[in-house]
């Protein structure tokens, strides 16, 4: 199911445009879902948006998103309607983590260009912009564990400061089996990467991904695909990490989105 702590429902009302209705989170980090009729054609910030041939649609915020965002949508006919939001500002925690080795903060430099390459990948899987809308399973937890880390928090290590965390963290026993929280497919499966260890990417279509880090196996390979609560790996403390758990993250291609938006904790 989806978890929406805001919902907005939109009714765009001319005589042209069918009824296009919205529904999710106008705040930093927030996923919003909408449905129009398919034959219309929707820009987000004049960024064109996919729509389904069931007329299903998406579009997220990342972190520092705002203060407003413009939805156009373009009737079959020529006719446009325009709606501006505002974006919820959110305050973000600021998480402190010392005593940790030095090629934890800071990577030698005898391996930049494996991470370069590996952050390749994941940008190339992030991007992807399938046309099968997955998402519509709706979303589950992929663990059953203590959340230990929230998304957008600012990660101090060793008194650097470092990128903010963009997923959320469940801490639960090496071993913990890790499902698909909605239906997808797997777009990127590695074992060793230098960051995240033990790596899954899911794609649930129109650019909505799920990535799985620091896994301790892989069931899965590039290409299967994944209903919601099939298993695709276990936790782990592969990478650079400083113990078992899962960092699940969710973009909407380069956006960063809050997977805690679109689920009730453990459920």
């Amino acid at each position: 199911m989806f978890y929406f702590p805001f919902v907005l429902f939109l009714f765009f009302a001319h005589e042209v445009l069918s009824e296009t209705t919205l529904k999710g989170n106008f705040i930093q980090g927030g996923l919003v879902f909408g449905v129009t009729n398919p034959k219309n054609y929707v820009t987000l910030d004049g960024r064109p948006v996919r729509i389904s041939d069931g007329g299903h649609f998406i579009f997220g915020f990342s972190r520092d998103s705002g203060p407003e965002t413009e939805l156009i949508i373009h009737g079959p006919r020529g006719s446009t309607k325009k709606q501006s939001f505002k974006i919820k500002r959110r305050k973000y925690r600021v998480q402190r983590i010392d005593g940790l080795p030095r090629h934890m903060v800071t990577p030698p430099k005898d391996v930049l260009s494996r991470i370069r390459k590996e952050n390749d990948k994941i940008r190339e899987a992030r991007m992807n912009d399938s046309g099968e809308p997955h998402f519509m399973s709706g979303f589950i937890m992929p663990a059953i564990g203590r959340i230990s880390g929230v998304y957008g928090s600012q990660r101090i290590l060793n008194g650097k400061p470092k990128q903010p965390h963009f997923g959320i963290d469940i801490a639960a026993p090496s071993g913990t089996k890790v499902v698909a929280p909605a239906d997808g497919v797997v777009v990127l499966a590695e074992t060793d990467f230098y960051y995240s260890g033990g790596t899954v990417i899911l794609d649930h279509g129109h650019g909505l991904t799920s990535a799985f880090l620091h896994l301790k196996e892989l069931f899965v390979k590039k290409g299967d695909f994944l209903a919601k609560s099939d298993v695709l790996g276990s936790i782990g403390d592969t990478g650079r990490v400083t113990g078992p758990h899962l960092d699940w993250r969710v973009n909407w291609f380069e956006r960063r989105i809050d997977p805690g938006l679109l689920v009730k904790p453990n459920n």
